[in-house]
Order: structure tokens, then sequence, then C-alpha cells
């Protein structure tokens, strides 16, 4: 503790960030650590293993995977954004949820309609009732009250069509066209995913994970606006398509999920499947202004000792050895002040909103730790509420890092979403036996918090 005070007052004199994250040189080179320029003096350390399979298979698997087309999904939805704040969702292709770990089959869902009030907006009036009340006489004596104001009807500011199939298959290890994508958030490092890189890897799948700037062993650019939301996403955009392959499965946590929506949105072609981890409501990324890493990074410094202690307190349901341990193997909030700062201020993402987390057609998988004190539970409830395929799993034993605390459930989870695929042949059944359902669910967005 006196250490750093003493490094923090050293800071505020000289100018200088006393902790700066630099490459390292990997001394395994097997583990399959690679050193990515994605810009000039911008490098990032990315994990990369491939499993060699391909030499190993017989033709029987790979006729299994050349057989392997999936299923072909009718994605068909209206989006529109009225000026008093409202955003209808209606549903009119197929929608489906199911249970992942009975996931076997998906269940079809009938057509139907989500409205969702912005809490951006002020209360507006809105459409006449369809269906008025006659007015009540009133009693000898008593004025009439004034009658309220004409309702205008409502115009919409934006619509959105989205017609297009999406082909929706199993992802197996076996599968040589298959990649697995995983993004930490803030303060984090690649190493936070150890337990998944091992077990999938294990697995045959081919997995990636970078360490963002900043962070791990990547280098530290001494400049703000190298932390920014675009500058960050630009270089998840030069790792994707450096490694991508014909079907890709982004895993994010925190705030890397935002830039897994990101990639997901960019390249809907490559995307196969999304999983979110802790990821929060479906609202436009802004910094918060009163947080208290809006404090100059000298400050930040002084207080490195007690936010490495609070992220321990919020991050894990339990902070025993254990969790300490994990918190130190996972090299995770073991950034720079200035980073960490520059990180938190540079969480300004407007496009994405509702609307853009509604165009989303691939399915999502929600992983939610109940006992998370970063990101409300309802957020990704909110979530599930708009995206198109979205699948909820809550772990109750999990907190933030769920990942690491749970690395077994949430592996399981994640291998069996991987796996499933949805069958279709209920969907003449569904048809006939039940009709078009028009229900109308009201969800209020909170404003937006820092991920």
């Amino acid at each position: 503790m006196l250490t750093s005070i003493t490094d923090g007052i050293l800071c505020c004199l000289t100018g200088k960030t006393t902790s700066l994250v630099l490459p390292l040189e990997s001394s395994e080179p097997s583990d399959g650590f690679e050193f990515v320029e994605v810009k000039p003096g911008r490098v990032l350390r990315v994990r990369h293993i491939k499993p060699d399979c391909d030499g190993n298979r017989d033709a029987s698997v790979r006729d299994t995977i050349d057989a392997d087309t999936g299923t072909s999904v009718h994605c068909k939805r209206k989006i529109t954004v009225y000026r008093n704040g409202q955003l209808v969702i209606e549903n009119l292709g197929d929608v489906l949820h199911s249970e992942i770990l009975q996931c076997q089959d998906g269940d079809l869902e009938p057509c139907s309609t989500v409205e969702v009030e912005l809490a951006d907006y002020k209360e507006m009036p809105s459409s006449p009732d369809p269906n008025p009340v006659p007015p009540v006489p009133l009693p000898a004596g008593e004025q009439k009250p004034a009658p309220p104001p004409r309702r205008r009807r409502r115009k919409p500011k934006r619509t959105v069509l989205i017609d297009s199939t999406q082909v929706i298959s199993s992802c197996k290890g076996t599968h040589s066209d298959v990649a697995l994508f995983f993004v930490h958030g803030v303060g984090g490092s690649l190493d936070i995913w150890s337990s998944q890189l091992e077990f999938f890897s294990r697995l045959g799948y081919e997995v990636i994970a970078p360490d963002l700037a900043g962070h791990g062993a990547s280098t530290a650019p001494q400049i703000a606006a190298a932390y920014t939301f675009y500058a960050l996403a630009e270089d998840l955009r030069a790792i994707f398509k450096r490694y991508a392959r014909k079907r890709n499965i982004l895993i994010g946590h925190s705030y890397g999920v935002s830039f897994c929506t990101f990639l997901a949105h960019e390249y809907p072609d490559l995307v196969h499947k999304v999983v979110m981890i802790n990821g929060g409501g479906p609202t436009a990324l802004e910094p918060s202004l009163c947080s208290i890493f809006q404090l100059p990074s000298c400050v930040l410094h002084c207080l490195s000792p007690c936010l490495a202690w609070s992220f321990l307190k919020a991050g894990f349901a339990r902070q025993g050895a254990k969790e300490k341990q994990l918190l130190k193997q996972g090299n995770a909030f073991n950034v720079s002040p200035f980073v960490l700062r520059a990180m938190m201020s540079g969480q300004y993402w407007p496009e994405g909103d509702e609307v853009y987390h509604a165009e989303l057609t691939v399915p999502i998988l929600l992983v939610h730790g109940m006992c998370d004190k970063f990101v409300p539970m309802e957020e990704d409830q909110r979530m599930a509420e708009i995206l198109l395929f979205a699948f909820l799993k809550v772990i109750e034993e999990g907190s933030h890092m769920v990942m690491m605390e749970c690395p077994d459930t949430v592996n399981t989870l994640l291998h069996e979403f991987f796996l499933w695929e949805p069958d279709m042949s209920r969907k003449g059944e569904a048809d006939h036996t039940v009709s078009v359902c028009d229900t109308v669910n009201t969800l209020k967005i909170k404003k937006p918090v820092d991920k």
C-alpha cells in the first residue's frame, strides 16, 4: 500500500504512469501465443490453438461434415420506432425458444409483438383506445370536467424491416470450418478464459482469444484515443478477419459483449452463434461522468489496492483464497491506471441501441451470474426480450466472473449451445394448432451503464 502511494506521488510529479503493460516473449511457443500487429506499433497478443485434426479424420467423418447443412429458419421482423420513444418489434417469421439443457429440438413459438418503452423519452400521449368506455352521466348540480385533449395518430420515426433466411447448424469440434472467438472485458485478459480454452481445444475446436490493447501482454499506447470503443472494435475486426472460418462463434464477457455484438452485426454471414456472459442490457454505451474512474491516473494508482479489493468483492460470489488465486492467475484487473481510466471513459457507442440489437438474427445464449453486483439480472432479461433468438441461463452460484468461478457449468452450457440445432419438423403442426398470437410485453429500459 505504501509503495503504491509513493508510486502515485511520483506519477503526479513526473506526469508518467509507473506501470505499463508491454508485450512479453512467450516462453512456451507450443501454447499457441501469437503477436499480431493490427496497426503500425499496435500489437495484440493472441492465444490461437488450432487442433491438428484434419489429418486424423477418416473419410466417414469428412462425409458427415459435408452432409451437415443445418436448418433454415425464416427471420422476419418489423421494428418501428415512434417519436414518443416507443419501440415496437413485430416478429413475423419463425421465433425459436427452447431449453438449452434439453436442446435436441427447438420449439416454434407463434408470431408476437413486443412493445418497448424507452426511458430516455418523456411520457407522451399514445394512440386512441380502440374500445372506449362510454361516458357516465353526471349527477345534477355537478360541473362537467373539461374534455381530454384530442390524441393524434402516432407517426413512426423510423422503420426497419428484416427478411432473411438463417442457417443454424450444430457446431462440433470435428468441423474444420468452425472457430471460437473469446473476448474479455475491461481490466481482464485472455487468461480469464483459461478453463474454456483448454476445454474446447481438447474437444477439437479451433479457439482464438486476444488481449485488448493495454491488457495482458498487448502493447499499451499512451494516448486516450487508443482505448475508445471504435479503436478497440477495429482491432478486433482485424483479428476476426485474420482467423475467421466459415462458421464462427463469438463469446464475450462484460464489455467484450459489445464487441461481439458489433462483429455479429458487421458480419452476419460469418457469425453463426453468439454467447453473451454478464453483458447487460441492450442500451447504447455511454461513460458515466460521476465515476471514480474519471479521477486523474495518479490518484487511481494510489487507489489501486482498494480498487482491486472492490473488484474481488463485487466480481466473485465468494472472496476466499481460491477466488484470490483465480484473480491472480487470470491476470484480471492488472492494468495501468491510465489504461483503466481511458477504457472507462471511452465506452461511447451511440449506435449500439435497442434497434441495433433487435436487428441481430443469430442465436444468442445469455449467461448471467445470479450474484453479479455489476450487471443486474433485469438487464439480461431485457436483452432476451429484444433479441430474436435468445436463451437466458442463470447460474445461481456465479457472479460477474462466472466463467472462472463455475468453469464446468459454463463449459457445459456453451458446449450444448454449440451443438444445438433447431428442429423444424413441428412447424406444420404448430401452424395448425396454434393461432397467431398478438401479445404485447411492456418493457422499460434504464439508462446505459458502464460495462
